[in-house]
């Protein structure tokens, strides 16, 4: 990978592109391995049911983050105005009053939420779980600026402590309270300390408020699609579990988010850096097409790699570090992987809209994805159960790279032979993976 990176260009971009690559692999590696550590431990002192109520938790906070994103982070990294206090006062202005109302609506939605879904406890604990989003509105945009300029890595030191101190609560209320709880604090200390370490730790000026017209008026043209799209994504990224908090108990909720955390770890670390990385790559290196199709080779070759190698050892995983309770979580993290293939092959493409300031495409496609998901998620789980449920998200990903290669093509980023071997090997691997384990597969129709 390295090496990749290094020929893609050998001025400053490419050394901070490498250095930001590395400190997002530490980073989220780092972050994985210590979920990972945290979730053996909770799974040991609390029940699977408690893990199907966070899923219907995240369910809103996540929902509420994606149905109100203005685009203030890619209004940042793409915007010319993008080291300006103005314009970053301007947009952390927003970004805090946003946080503010979206508190306010999640504890408004508290109780509607919790009889729609049959769970009580959700009047309690929402309203709990949502000053995350509060807190998170004061994050200063210090944050995005690293972002901006790949100076990764000491936000990355900062994100991981933050993470360590959150689950170290975590662990310790689950061990006293026996309650799901536990899960709920953590999720509000884990930010609520990151906020501390980066407004103490993270150089740059402080923001104030501020409301410059001229930045409200850029950032709300830029964002307007954006906040469509990530409305949409809101429907691809969480509708699973919207979807099958109807249709499953919550125990099985909680087997299903287990295991949707394992199969998802290979999609999320190749978003990670690629939304990271690819928007100044695009934006300030776009000529060196052949040099950045081996970049794009190389991080989908690792993910794919990644996720394969989950698709054909999850339920051996499962059966090793989770116990009997979690069994049926194995197979579903093999459909799962399966599945994510056809968006893994995409996924770097939608950075060249949002490094050239196309939002209207980038929305286009989430929309695309969003509606062809929901509607095969539905289909699937009425006629056939979980099984159908995640062969249709997993057709919905297929359906939808058409639409991404029409991005991808306005914006000369399309290579069509790193998808058809993609599409050749991953295709043949994840075939070879579902036939290895149909049996568990098969056994999956009892799970209600």
């Amino acid at each position: 990978m390295g090496g990749l990176l290094q020929q893609l260009r050998g001025g400053r971009l490419m050394a901070r592109v490498l250095r930001s690559t590395s400190w997002i692999l530490l980073g989220y590696g780092g972050s994985q391995a210590l979920r990972l550590a945290s979730n053996l431990i909770l799974t040991r002192l609390l029940f699977p049911e408690a893990f199907g109520l966070m899923a219907l938790i995240s369910l809103v906070t996540v929902g509420l983050m994606l149905f109100s994103d203005v685009g203030i982070a890619p209004s940042i990294a793409q915007s010319k105005r993008g080291d300006d206090p103005d314009f970053l006062n301007t947009a952390w202005s927003i970004q805090v009053i946003r946080g503010v109302v979206l508190w306010a609506i999640a504890t408004v939605l508290a109780a509607p939420f919790a009889a729609f879904y049959d769970a009580p406890e959700l009047a309690f604990y929402l309203p709990i779980a949502a000053l995350s989003l509060l807190v998170t509105g004061f994050n200063p945009t210090r944050i995005e600026t690293a972002h901006r300029h790949l100076l990764m890595g000491r936000l990355t030191v900062l994100d991981l402590t933050s993470q360590i101190i959150g689950l170290v609560v975590m662990v310790v209320l689950a061990w006293w309270l026996q309650s799901v709880l536990a899960l709920v604090v953590g999720g509000v200390v884990g930010p609520l300390v990151k906020l501390a370490l980066t407004w103490a730790f993270l150089p740059g000026p402080a923001n104030r408020f501020r409301w410059e017209p001229a930045a409200v008026r850029e950032l709300v043209t830029f964002g307007k699609w954006i906040f469509l799209s990530t409305a949409f994504w809101f429907f691809a990224s969480q509708g699973d579990r919207a979807v099958l908090g109807k249709f499953l108990s919550l125990e099985s909720l909680g087997i299903y988010n287990i295991a949707f955390f394992l199969a998802s770890f290979a999609m999320q670390l190749g978003t990670a850096v690629s939304g990271r990385v690819m928007i100044p790559v695009y934006r300030d290196a776009k000529h060196e097409v052949a040099k950045i199709a081996k970049l794009r080779g190389g991080l989908s070759g690792v993910t794919l790699t990644l996720l394969l190698g989950m698709a054909l050892a999850g339920p051996w995983l499962v059966g090793v570090l989770y116990d009997a309770r979690y069994a049926q979580g194995g197979a579903i993290v093999t459909l799962l992987a399966v599945a994510q293939i056809a968006q893994v092959i995409g996924m770097s493409y939608d950075q060249a809209a949002l490094a050239a300031g196309d939002s209207r495409r980038f929305f286009v496609v989430s929309a695309s994805r969003a509606v062809l998901q929901i509607t095969l998620l539905i289909t699937g789980v009425t006629l056939f159960g979980l099984v159908g449920a995640i062969i249709g998200m997993g057709l919905a990903h297929i359906l939808t790279h058409p639409v991404m290669i029409w991005l991808a093509r306005a914006h000369d980023a399309w290579d069509a032979r790193h998808d058809l071997i993609c599409i050749v090997l991953a295709g043949s691997i994840g075939a070879a993976a579902v036939w290895l384990h149909w049996d568990a597969i098969v056994a999956l129709s009892a799970l209600n």
